[in-house]
């Protein structure tokens, strides 16, 4: 969680690029894809570690254990389901600091896109292009919420919208 982007991608690039050569440099998706999940995937384990603890020690769970469910359905219809709240709160809310983790992995990896467009504007300071990605970046706040609230009604069948 602690190791900047940047240094997880010049470290890939170094090892499967410079070393084993197995990927180009410049040009593949795999290497900017392993760096841009490193970072979050360390944080979204251990809040699903910590929620799915927590709720394996609830009451319902004990219920459902000594009504002689097997341990499967215990776990993954039952538990997994609520310890996925967090889980999709982290995910929803994730989607903006993709795309500004972007900026630094287009950058390394000289991949063409919006972070790159927006590492380039800044440096030309072009006022009007750096406006336009902040605001793409504030509908993708906006965008992230709302696919984190329809998360919440798909995972916890307690939630649900619409009229009462």
């Amino acid at each position: 969680m602690a190791t900047p982007s940047f240094w997880v991608g010049l470290m890939l690039m170094l090892l499967f690029s410079v070393q084993l050569h197995w990927l180009p440099a410049i040009g593949n998706i795999v290497l900017p894809l392993i760096t841009m999940t490193f970072g979050s995937l360390a944080g979204i384990t251990r809040y699903q570690r910590a929620a799915m603890l927590e709720i394996l020690n609830q009451d319902y769970i004990r219920t459902a254990r000594a009504k002689g469910l097997p341990e499967r359905v215990v776990i993954f219809k039952h538990a997994l389901r609520n310890a996925l709240i967090p889980i999709v709160t982290i995910l929803g809310l994730s989607l903006p600091g993709l795309f500004s983790g972007a900026f630094i992995i287009e950058t390394i990896f000289a991949w063409p896109g919006m972070g790159r467009l927006g590492v380039m504007a800044i440096f030309q300071r072009n006022y009007p292009m750096i406006m336009g990605i902040v605001l793409f970046s504030a509908v993708l706040i906006i965008l992230g919420n709302i696919a984190a609230d329809i998360g919440y009604a798909l995972v916890d069948p307690r939630i649900r919208y619409g009229k009462k």
